[in-house]
């Protein structure tokens, strides 16, 4: 009877693991054992390099590799569970390396246009600050920072044209304008250029509110 119970349980274990959305090797996690490893291998020695001003940036990994390929995957294939382990990592990195003077903020994510939210279902920026508040403890505001403009995809464009593309993306909520004295701390998936950061970082500013810095999964610039 025991070894029956034990096979059994066995059987049932495999059959509630899923599947490594990177590998699509089974596993009770995000990831399994080897992309984990992976993963972990794009973490910066100092997350904090690029936390200076204008926009001070703090990034967990480098934007390459299976980092790379882990955001696309939560981004386009529909895997938002992705999100959990990313913004865990960087809010474990976050609360190590906390930058001088900080003050407590709180945490807004980058928003998607509610086009392409509905597209995709979901905003990750908005799953990886779920996860990084759950670990560190600060609140999350979904709705103070809102894109009020449809803005065509980053990628391949030219730093100028990245710029232009974001000019006026972003508005503030206008719960927060009862709120300008509260720090905050944006959140993304990857710092490339700044130009969004920047965009938003100017959106905030000119409504009096202080932005402390972004927190992003993946930064395309390395680590000195």
């Amino acid at each position: 009877m025991h070894t029956w119970t034990k096979n059994f349980t066995g059987l049932l274990n495999l059959f509630l693991q899923s599947h490594c959305p990177l590998c699509q090797r089974a596993t009770s996690q995000e990831f399994c054992q080897n992309c984990t490893k992976q993963l972990q291998n794009c973490h910066h020695k100092n997350p904090s390099f690029l936390w200076r001003e204008p926009v001070p940036v703090f990034g967990w990994g480098m934007y390459g590799g299976s980092l790379k390929r882990a955001i696309a995957v939560m981004k386009y294939e529909n895997q938002p569970q992705i999100a959990r382990p990313l913004g865990q990592w960087l809010a474990e990195a976050w609360l190590l390396n906390l930058p001088k003077g900080y003050q407590r903020p709180v945490v807004v994510p980058i928003p998607l246009h509610a086009t392409k939210q509905k597209q995709r279902n979901y905003n990750q920026a908005a799953l990886i600050a779920q996860s990084f508040c759950q670990t560190t403890g600060l609140k999350l505001k979904l709705n103070y920072l809102v894109r009020v403009r449809e803005t065509e995809a980053q990628f391949g464009l030219s730093a100028s044209e990245r710029e232009k593309n974001l000019t006026e993306a972003f508005a503030v909520g206008q719960e927060f304008r009862r709120l300008s004295d509260v720090p905050v701390l944006l959140v993304d998936d990857i710092y490339t250029t700044g130009a969004t950061a920047r965009s938003a970082v100017q959106t905030l500013r000119q409504c009096g509110i202080v932005v402390l810095g972004l927190a992003a999964v993946a930064t395309a610039v390395k680590d000195r």
